[in-house]
């Protein structure tokens, strides 16, 4: 029976993709900041493990106690919504720091794992804001197309030990935590002379109507990466994605 470690599993993407995998049979390591045991189904199947991706001692007695796992999926993040102008270079870091950098700490923390064992699969969670530009998230898009460049690249260092690499970029979620969790990070708010700039983006958020991303999709397009040898190595997930990346 096969094993996958998913980080940022207390809600959207990651939890939707735990129970997806727990569903089909396999072991799953659902890993949290702070961890719940009410958001997953009991099984024998099922290991909830603390992790804080931006902590290195987090992360080394995570792949301590994980043990052997045959995939590993770095979907923990955070998002931001603000002009460049109004964004503290201290939060700049550290959305690089969770989006980015946790990345490469977590691949790099199981690389002589996969190495030594000859196999498996690395999913990097990404997002459809690479896919084209948009007004107020120059940050956090940045935060994510680095993880693609990142990507593409180390997916080429790993050929030699069998050890797939996947991007999966999912698209508008409007059902999942993410936007509110954003908002909460907001502070003191936008710069004035980009408010009216602010106004018009809410007001397309609002609108809605056109096709968006659901966790499912999300949850099985990971699916595909993990256990699809000939998948692509970047899968849209969700309408709105795929529409992009045509």
């Amino acid at each position: 029976m096969k094993t996958i470690l998913i980080t940022g599993c207390s809600s959207g993407f990651g939890l939707e993709t735990a129970r997806y995998f727990l569903e089909r049979d396999w072991n799953v390591i659902a890993t949290m900041r702070t961890p719940r045991e009410d958001v997953l189904p009991r099984s024998d199947r099922l290991r909830i493990l603390k992790l804080d991706v931006t902590d290195q001692a987090s992360i080394d007695a995570a792949v301590k106690e994980a043990g052997p796992i045959d995939a590993l999926v770095n979907n923990a993040g955070i998002g931001w919504l603000n002009a460049l102008e109004g964004t503290p270079m201290s939060l700049v870091r550290e959305i690089f720091e969770t989006n980015t950098f946790a990345t490469m700490a977590m691949i790099q923390a199981f690389m002589p794992h996969f190495r030594a064992q000859q196999s498996g699969v690395i999913v990097n969670v990404t997002s459809s804001t690479t896919l084209m530009p948009l007004q107020l998230l120059s940050v956090y898009t940045a935060s994510k197309a680095a993880v693609n460049a990142f990507t593409e690249c180390f997916a080429l260092e790993l050929e030699p030990f069998n050890v797939r690499v996947r991007l999966v970029i999912p698209g508008y979620s409007p059902e999942t935590q993410f936007g509110a969790n954003t908002q909460g990070r907001m502070g003191s708010g936008f710069p004035e002379p980009y408010l009216p700039m602010v106004q018009k983006v809410f007001e397309g958020l609002q609108g809605g109507g056109g096709p968006v991303t659901h966790s499912s999709d999300v949850a099985e397009a990971i699916w595909r990466a993990v256990t699809d040898p000939s998948a692509p190595l970047r899968i849209p997930a969700g309408a709105d994605a795929v529409a992009l990346s045509r």
